[in-house]
């Protein structure tokens, strides 16, 4: 769908340098809304960015602060929220909610995430992903008019850092390797966060709770297997990329509540071959994304035109070696178990 500037309002967002808060300031700012920007430091590229948008205003404080999201709601008519898991997440969820009501929120999008214990099938819940679901019930149990999206995985997940379970990994002779517990033929939803939620979290404001009032919206723009993941990245490279089915390996520092999350989704996801966003909107993935937003940007663009900018920006050179020949990729790609 087109967007189109014809409204005019005022919409709050929470850890406003994250993706999913950044991707959507940069489209409500450019279509002349107002945006009230929360984020706990005014520190980093994309904090510095923000600020700089027309439109925009930042407030820096805590969301542990009644007072202070009292006054970042206060005459909001809509706002974005994407809770984190950096201090009690289900507080300040609940915090926020509180605060949302209090100032006669009109429309409430909660970025949430399915607890995967509650669908009585033995699976593990995600430590990282839990308390979203349950700060849903709460904002649905205070009556809020709110929308629920589920975001898939992002395409910027894949570095060539040492980080566990989205590593591409750069091999001596140009190719790459993805090394992942899930089956090669598993579907999982993917989304370019940068590019595409922005866009489809305005259109959910632009269609307003009277369409989307309590309905959880899978926001994936494609369903691929690692081994169609693979495929793209090698048509976006035009260099061979193998997909390897095994554990996750984490040799880098990793938090030990990320190490948690990694271990239940491992569990949940790739052994029990649960589905990413719950069973009940598995039907709905990316046909409800789509219809949202037609713009998105797909898995080969992304290894294309993106991809290789994140990886220099990283410090890494790969991308400065020649092409290889696309019918060698083709020929060259395989999946190994």
């Amino acid at each position: 769908m087109l967007l189109e500037p014809r409204m005019q309002r005022t919409v709050v967002t929470i850890n406003s340098n994250g993706r999913q808060s950044a991707s959507f300031i940069r489209v409500a700012s450019a279509l002349g809304w107002q945006v009230r920007a929360q984020m706990k430091e005014l520190n980093g590229l994309v904090a510095e960015e923000i600020s700089q948008l027309p439109n925009v205003t930042v407030y820096v404080g805590r969301l542990e602060d009644r007072k202070f999201l009292d006054d970042l709601f206060k005459s909001a008519q809509c706002a974005f929220i994407n809770t984190t898991h950096w201090g009690d997440e289900v507080a300040i969820g609940r915090a926020c909610a509180d605060a949302a009501k209090k100032a006669g929120i009109q429309h409430y999008i909660y970025s949430s995430m399915p607890d995967h214990s509650v669908f009585g099938k033995n699976w593990r819940a995600l430590p990282l992903w839990a308390p979203k679901f349950t700060v849903e019930q709460y904002i649905r149990q205070i009556g809020l008019p709110a929308t629920f999206v589920y975001c898939g995985i992002y395409h910027n997940n894949f570095t060539g850092l040492d980080f566990p379970l989205f590593r591409m990994e750069h091999q001596n002779d140009g190719s790459f390797v993805w090394r992942a517990p899930f089956h090669p033929d598993q579907k999982l939803p993917w989304l370019d966060s940068e590019h595409d939620i922005g866009p489809a979290i305005y259109q959910l404001f632009k269609e307003g709770p009277r369409k989307w009032n309590g309905k959880r919206i899978p926001l994936a723009f494609e369903v691929l297997t690692p081994a169609e993941v693979c495929r793209a990245f090698s048509r976006g490279l035009r260099r061979p990329v193998q997909y390897k089915r095994g554990p996750i390996v984490i040799h880098c520092p990793t938090p030990v509540g990320y190490r948690e999350h990694l271990s239940a989704l491992e569990s949940t996801l790739a052994e029990s071959a649960a589905p990413y966003f719950g069973p009940d909107l598995e039907k709905d993935c990316p046909s409800v994304a789509l219809e949202l937003w037609e713009g998105n940007r797909g898995m080969e663009e992304y290894a294309q035109e993106v991809f290789p900018v994140e990886e220099a920006a990283n410090g890494l050179t790969w991308m400065e070696e020649v092409e290889t020949p696309r019918r060698e990729v083709d020929l060259d790609f395989q999946v190994n178990c």
